[in-house]
């Protein structure tokens, strides 16, 4: 078996359902989407019904402001799905194709290293966050994920490969693989199909691209592009776990590694959306106006523009933040609510995937405009981590569907 450890990859042992299992009600978006719409998680609900599903094994985020999950019982169901349902084995990579709002997305579903990776602000490991880790957001990811049987991952990393030469030449030859799904999912997420990638032409090749890759990244080869806060609760867990482990026991032991999707910064169906805010319980007004006066202390101004100059709306109208030291105004925009809502705590802030979904809730909108992706890497490698939700890779519905599996115990 090709040893892939030098670029931060292990060739994982996947799990997947049994093909009595209806695929559709199986896999289901991830935990962290439509998070101020209960209303499609209830949809879901309705779908799913009785039917064996992730949703199961999950905690749509949706839900976490009525407390914590009960998480024995989210174990307890991997155990049970681990043994009744989880019956088919695929020790290599999975070649995903998805068909997305955007167009055909490729990915390779893998596993990564937590010893190449570190969401540390300053480190410059292999795979790197791409925005800033808020630590108080890890314990509920992590209290899931400690002492659970399965991992399920809705994470995605990028690489930066613009010649195409690691995913797409697999794809090419996809009709000599074994086909291992291709349904609908549900709740218009698309359609996908899958094949296994355990052939040694299929490793050789990747491992030769991945060399290539790795040669041109000076010390950096992949960047989280979704997921970045379920990963770094992997890697908190493996942190707490492997202090009892013996070294030879940490080489080893399944929890060392983290199932993710790799996916090529320059897949064409790959589109950076801007990630939204919207302010619950806020008077407009006033936090307009806090605005304003924020950025004038700060030597900037907000002043209205055209549509075509916009970097933001406030309340639907098209804003710019000049004299700006830092070109993403997400930079700017974040610390300001960080401050604000500290200072307003009957006030709610969350971040929306979606003009659609945007502009259906009643609370005070903040539309933010998309980065260019192609100054991903070069931004990380400069500066490390962006702001937090600065980007979003396509549409809530674009997002990565919870379907394979890996045991972690």
């Amino acid at each position: 078996m090709q040893n892939f450890s030098k670029y931060g990859l292990t060739v994982p042992r996947l799990l997947l359902p049994g093909t009595q299992i209806d695929p559709v009600r199986w896999a289901v978006i991830a935990c962290d989407q439509h998070t101020s719409e209960p209303e499609y998680w209830a949809q879901v609900e309705r779908e799913v019904g009785e039917r064996p599903s992730t949703l199961r094994l999950i905690y749509p985020e949706c839900y976490l402001h009525q407390g914590r999950p009960d998480i024995p019982a989210i174990h307890q169901r991997m155990a049970q799905y681990q043994e009744q349902f989880l019956i088919r084995t695929i020790e290599g990579f999975v070649l995903v194709e998805r068909q997305t709002t955007r167009g055909v997305r490729l990915g390779l579903v893998a596993a990564i290293d937590l010893e190449m990776y570190d969401y540390t602000p300053g480190a410059k490991p292999l795979i790197r966050s791409t925005e800033g880790t808020v630590v108080e957001r890890l314990p509920p990811r992590m209290d899931i994920r400690r002492g659970a049987p399965l991992e399920l991952s809705h994470v995605m990393l990028l690489t930066d490969d613009p010649e195409r030469t690691l995913i797409e030449p697999i794809y090419e030859r996809r009709d000599a693989l074994e086909k291992l799904y291709d349904f609908d999912l549900m709740a218009g997420g698309g359609h996908i199909r899958g094949w296994a990638v355990t052939d040694s032409q299929s490793m050789a090749a990747l491992a030769q691209a991945l060399e290539a890759l790795y040669q041109c990244g000076d010390g950096f080869l992949f960047a989280v592009g979704d997921g970045n806060h379920s990963l770094a609760a992997a890697r908190a867990c493996w942190l707490e776990l492997r202090q009892n482990l013996t070294p030879a026991q940490r080489e080893i032991h399944p929890a060392r590694y983290a199932m993710v999707e790799i996916v090529n910064l320059y897949d064409p169906a790959l589109v950076f959306e801007p990630i939204h805010r919207a302010v619950f319980g806020a008077e407009s007004g006033a936090l307009t106006h806090d605005f304003i006066l924020y950025c004038r202390g700060q030597g900037m101004s907000v002043v209205p523009c055209k549509p075509e100059r916009a970097q933001l709306y406030l309340l639907d109208e098209p804003m710019r933040i000049e004299n700006a030291l830092n070109p993403l105004p997400v930079a700017i925009l974040q610390p300001f609510l960080d401050q604000w809502l500290a200072d307003n705590p009957q006030a709610r802030l969350d971040y929306i995937h979606g003009l659609d979904a945007l502009n259906a809730l009643s609370a005070l909108r903040i539309r933010l405009t998309p980065m260019d992706k192609r100054a991903l890497f070069p931004a990380v490698r400069q500066s490390g981590a962006l702001p937090r939700k600065t980007f979003s890779m396509g549409e809530a519905q674009d997002k990565r569907y919870y379907l394979e599996c890996r045991a972690i115990l």
